[in-house]
């Protein structure tokens, strides 16, 4: 189970206070009904559920999305359901569904999905509360700023790496950030660090170009003559490029586009994958299937 939200919640305006419950546990009979039982004999009322049953791993997923008035609170939750938790062996979260989680952007020089993200966030499509900037380089300082995002400058250079991401976890570590978002940035991050921050890392790359590795991947593609531009939002594992897929986005394109113009749709479809991926991350709607995931979006 991990931690509360360090931010609080705000429940509807004269309403009840808003509950999200994730879970996986080995699929058998009855994980349902006890879940349901637990609400109702809690005063709880279900608004949405989800499940799914995975025959290739044996294992049972959840989302639900519940509302509970006074005197039913996170921590008193949290304590009673633990006893339905462990007699079904489940990997249980729950959140306030309104919190907003706070997290960590991180960027080198291209700023296609910082700016996508900032903008997002300022106007309420994304259920996130930006921390930091964090960049390798200074040339979205003054973006940041626009936005009131404070920014912090931390070059890597191979003898400095380790230094860097030292700084980069004590951040983490005293906003109580609970994601960090590679925003295109084209740092490698150690595997001490992947295991650190393991299913806290997102990450976005050019996913539907897999022969086309290295520098201008899309100026190869179009010496290829493809039709497909793509892109990936996945989690960060120590194995470069290959963590679990939250989402995918597609655009065809044809013979008539050029470099440049190929350069232009995946900035785009790369937008669209990585706020996809915040937004389900955030709303505690993905969870992990070994090198998979759920996502109840």
């Amino acid at each position: 189970m991990s931690p509360s939200s360090p931010t609080p919640a705000t429940g509807r305006p004269g309403g009840p206070d808003q509950y999200v419950l994730t879970l996986s546990c080995p699929d058998k009979q009855g994980i349902v009904h006890a879940v349901s039982s637990y609400l109702f004999m809690t005063g709880c009322n279900i608004e949405d559920s989800r499940q799914f049953g995975d025959h290739d791993t044996g294992l049972f997923f959840m989302r639900v999305h519940f509302s509970a008035e006074a005197p039913v609170t996170l921590e008193k939750l949290r304590a009673s359901f633990a006893a339905v938790g462990d007699s079904f062996q489940m990997d249980w979260q729950l959140h306030h569904a309104e919190a907003k989680m706070r997290i960590v952007l991180m960027v080198s020089r291209f700023g296609h999905c910082l700016n996508d993200l900032l903008f997002r966030s300022r106007i309420g499509a994304l259920p996130v509360e930006i921390a930091a900037v964090v960049s390798n380089h200074t040339d979205f300082e003054e973006l940041c700023t626009s936005f009131g995002v404070p920014f912090h400058h931390i070059p890597v250079t191979r003898d400095t790496k380790g230094e860097a991401e030292a700084r980069l976890l004590r951040l983490v570590e005293d906003e109580g950030v609970e994601l960090v978002v590679l925003a295109r940035y084209m740092q490698v991050l150690s595997d001490d660090l992947c295991k650190a921050l393991a299913g806290r890392v997102i990450n976005i790359h050019h996913s539907f170009l897999p022969s086309f590795k290295g520098a201008k991947p899309y100026h190869q593609a179009h010496a290829r003559g493809v039709k497909l531009i793509g892109a990936t939002a996945h989690y960060v594992t120590a194995a470069l490029d290959e963590g679990p897929i939250i989402e995918q986005e597609v655009e065809r394109v044809g013979h008539e586009v050029t470099p440049e113009q190929l350069v232009a749709v995946g900035r785009d479809v790369e937008c669209q994958a990585l706020a996809r991926a915040v937004k389900w991350h955030s709303e505690h709607r993905v969870l992990l299937n070994g090198n998979r995931t759920v996502v109840f979006a």
